[in-house]
């Protein structure tokens, strides 16, 4: 199902698709219906699950949004060839790896992203 376009989904909208997708019998044909790969569909409602696991883990609040922890690596400067994406945001520099999945990229990327 390669459309050869790639589109933007938010939060909110991903989060419709999962919770529909979970009263559908047949996933693939509800995929087909929305024009939406099945394996992402699949990644999205893992997603969910492991942010509703983090959340009963840490005890958060249901008021309060998510949050990231500031990380910080053993090694300030990586070399750089192993480096693929370098974002710096406020003071804070992300370094993507050549060998990291396009979907763990992706996440670290969106994670990034500023809501307006």
């Amino acid at each position: 199902m390669d459309t050869g376009r790639r589109r933007i989904w938010t939060l909110e909208q991903k989060l419709a698709f999962v919770a529909e997708m979970e009263r559908c019998d047949n996933i693939a044909a509800y995929s087909r219906q929305h024009d939406i790969a099945t394996s992402l569909l699949y990644t999205w409602r893992r997603e969910c699950r492991y942010a509703l696991a983090a959340r009963q883990v840490t005890g958060a609040d249901r008021d309060h949004a998510p949050m990231f922890v500031p990380v910080v690596a053993d090694t300030p400067q990586p070399k750089s060839h192993d480096v693929a994406i370098e974002v710096e945001l406020g003071g804070a520099v992300v370094r993507i790896g050549r060998t990291a999945s396009p979907g763990l990229a992706t996440a670290v990327l969106e994670a990034l992203q500023v809501r307006r």
